[in-house]
């Protein structure tokens, strides 16, 4: 991760002139001292920069010095982008740093031209890096999809469901990675979806001016993922329970559920007594996530409703406590 870091804060150097150590600290979220010390191996490296005190100063690279990463074209460029968050890259050196290092690469070293295009990959291709754990799957029609993706064309799929193949005809609108999984963001008729692109089993550009479409102006790409990411989750929470809980109780609600739940279970809340206890409103996936939930809570919680759940907590209660009771004399 820190070689990716040292070329990534070369080449924001390259491309801005100078900074300060505190707003290269800030644009790679690690701390001034771990700045200096970067600064320090590229300068050890036979790099030319220095530092300059005062107002005006920051750190400099000598005027006109460059990399050797000038000869990319747009097309290499969008493939840097793409591929430089795939594969073996993705576990070696995160995910993140990745992608910060691939977007000032290519920022930096296109030339005036060409920075409008490659700025065209942001707007299609979106990184969502935390949460949904899970492993990289097979995608050998990634590049056909991509491709459309990139010069704005329909595209035909197979796409396998549980029960069926469907054929879709689609206006490719951006391409997601999250946490190792391609999803194909586009819009079939009037409605947006995401399509897993490990379950399509056929896909095929449409050539001419009929594979053409107007790509629509107010789309954007990472906005309408985290909105349709929020619904499914809330689509999930289906089965409500009435709690009381403690004032500390309370604050851990987001950290508990979850920040949407959490969020949700707080616009219900309750005046509180005279304790300080107030009734919410909560809606689980299931009873038994339900009960798996409120354990985190211990004894700032009590369930009003329903019974079911009341007494599913009071048994797993009293089956622990004899099992960590005194142990017996032999």
């Amino acid at each position: 991760m820190r070689s990716s870091r040292l070329m990534a804060l070369l080449l924001h150097l390259q491309a801005h002139g100078r900074a300060t150590a505190g707003e290269l600290a800030a644009q790679f979220e690690v701390s001034v001292r771990t700045v200096r010390r970067d600064v320090a191996a590229l300068a050890e490296a036979g790099v030319p920069l220095w530092s300059e005190p005062g107002p005006h100063g920051g750190i400099r690279l000598v005027e006109g010095w460059r990399t050797n990463l000038d000869g990319l074209t747009g097309d290499e460029a969008s493939a840097l982008l793409l591929a430089g968050a795939g594969g073996d890259v993705l576990g070696g050196l995160g995910l993140e740093t990745v992608a910060a290092a691939a977007q000032t690469k290519i920022l930096a070293t296109l030339p005036p031209e060409l920075r409008a295009r490659a700025g065209r990959v942001r707007e299609r291709f979106h990184l969502d890096a935390p949460g949904w754990f899970g492993s990289e799957e097979p995608v050998p029609h990634l590049a056909v999809v991509a491709g459309a993706v990139w010069s704005g064309q329909r595209i035909t799929v197979r796409y396998g469901r549980p029960d069926r193949t469907v054929e879709r005809s689609l206006e490719p609108l951006g391409l997601v990675l999250k946490a190792g999984v391609w999803y194909l963001v586009a819009r079939g008729g009037s409605d947006v979806r995401s399509y897993r692109i490990g379950r399509i089993v056929e896909a095929a550009v449409r050539s001419g001016p009929e594979g053409r479409f107007t790509r629509p102006a107010d789309f954007h790409l990472a906005r309408w993922w985290v909105s349709s990411n929020e619904d499914f989750a809330r689509s999930l929470l289906r089965w409500p329970a009435r709690l009381s809980l403690s004032p500390r109780g309370l604050r851990s609600l987001p950290g508990v559920l979850g920040p949407l739940a959490g969020q949700r279970a707080l616009a219900t809340a309750g005046e509180p007594d005279a304790d300080g206890w107030r009734e919410v409103e909560v809606w689980f996936e299931s009873p038994d996530v339900a009960e798996s939930q409120l354990w985190a809570f211990g004894p700032h919680v009590r369930v009003l409703a329903p019974d079911s759940l009341r007494e599913a907590l009071a048994r797993t209660a009293q089956q622990a406590a004899a099992n960590n009771g005194a142990p017996k004399s032999g």
